[in-house]
């Protein structure tokens, strides 16, 4: 009998120790949405003119007003849109790889693929003046072929987190060179252009932007979550993961296909936005905690950081600099952080 009371004693505890950790989480990303809704929203009121609540939802109502409804309407709500959904994508896009390889160092950034977007992007400006709907093309199809290109590669019997960021990491070498050689022929009117898609940048947002990455995303963001569950069995391994149920080499592939779908989409209407897609996961794992998909904490974070950069590069300083830059300065100091970590520590990329 006094068994049987342990037994489900212990049962209880452990039904509520998730019960807790369910609450938690979602109050945790309950609390990281009011976030991203609160600095949108700053972001609408906030500029070289202040308009209150009140007049922005004016203005989102369809009403017109006075001087807002040019700079809310036509200026800033575009551009904030654009943060968020871009931020998101690459949030989104960088967990999966780094979910996936189980590796922090996986981003899309660090092995190649917005390399690959933007140096297709810049050769495009520079070499064959394309308008911007053909350049974002150029940019969508150069990021998927450069994917392709880097899992082609990897591939031995299945996929190597650490051949695969290694292999990646020297394609991203390469078109770097390609697009510094492309950079130094071009006419200082394409130079403004080209840097766009060097340093990632939301100026000049408009809805033609944001259309195409919203209708990547409303396809790609149910595709990956789909496969969260897949995803996060296979860093116990592949074979534990298939003796779960998981189609690992099908889950790798959907996966794939989708985070680099949302990463073509957003680097072709914002730029390769510097380690945002590096720093998200990392960051929603410290905020949620280990054992669960990070996918949309992930998502919430790249939103937040995106429009705070934007913020902090728009006003922060006498100058103004594009998002790309401030997020550049972000993260470079946890890439190296990282490296030094894994040095110490004996471990391998």
């Amino acid at each position: 009998m006094t068994a049987v009371l342990d037994q489900a004693a212990a049962v209880d505890l452990v039904v509520r120790g998730r019960r807790r950790r369910t609450l938690r989480r979602a109050a945790t990303i309950g609390g990281l949405a009011l976030l991203v809704v609160g600095v949108y929203a700053f972001s609408l009121m906030y500029g070289q003119t202040f308009y209150g609540p009140r007049e922005v939802y004016d203005v989102l109502r369809g009403e017109t007003v006075p001087g807002a409804s040019f700079t809310v309407g036509e200026l800033r709500f575009p551009r904030a849109t654009l943060a968020v959904l871009a931020g998101a994508a690459f949030g989104l896009g960088g967990i999966t790889f780094q979910t996936m390889l189980r590796n922090p160092l996986a981003s899309p950034d660090i092995i190649g693929i917005s390399s690959g977007a933007s140096a297709a992007a810049v050769v495009a400006i520079v070499t064959f003046s394309a308008s911007e709907a053909r350049v974002s093309l150029v940019a969508i199809l150069a990021a998927l072929a450069t994917a392709i290109l880097i899992y082609v590669l990897a591939y031995r019997d299945g996929v190597v987190g650490t051949r695969l960021i290694l292999i990646g990491i020297g394609i991203a070498a390469m078109l770097d060179s390609i697009v510094s050689y492309t950079l130094l022929r071009s006419a200082v009117w394409d130079l403004q252009t080209a840097m766009r898609w060097l340093t990632g940048s939301l100026n000049n947002a408009t809805w033609e932007q944001v259309q195409p990455l919203a209708i990547a995303m409303l396809v790609g963001i149910p595709l990956l979550l789909s496969q969260s569950r897949g995803l996060s069995l296979t860093q116990q391994g592949d074979d534990s993961a298939s003796s779960l149920g998981v189609r690992v080499e099908r889950t790798r592939i959907v996966a794939i296909v989708a985070a680099v779908t949302l990463i073509a989409f957003a680097t072709a209407a914002a730029g390769p936005i510097a380690f945002v897609a590096f720093l998200s996961g990392p960051i929603a794992a410290r905020i949620i905690g280990g054992g669960t998909s990070l996918m949309v904490p992930a998502a919430l974070v790249g939103s937040l950081l995106v429009l705070s950069a934007d913020l902090v590069g728009q006003f922060a300083f006498e100058n103004r600099y594009p998002v790309g830059v401030v997020t550049g300065v972000l993260g470079a100091p946890y890439l190296v952080y990282l490296l030094i970590r894994t040095n110490r520590s004996g471990g391998s990329l």
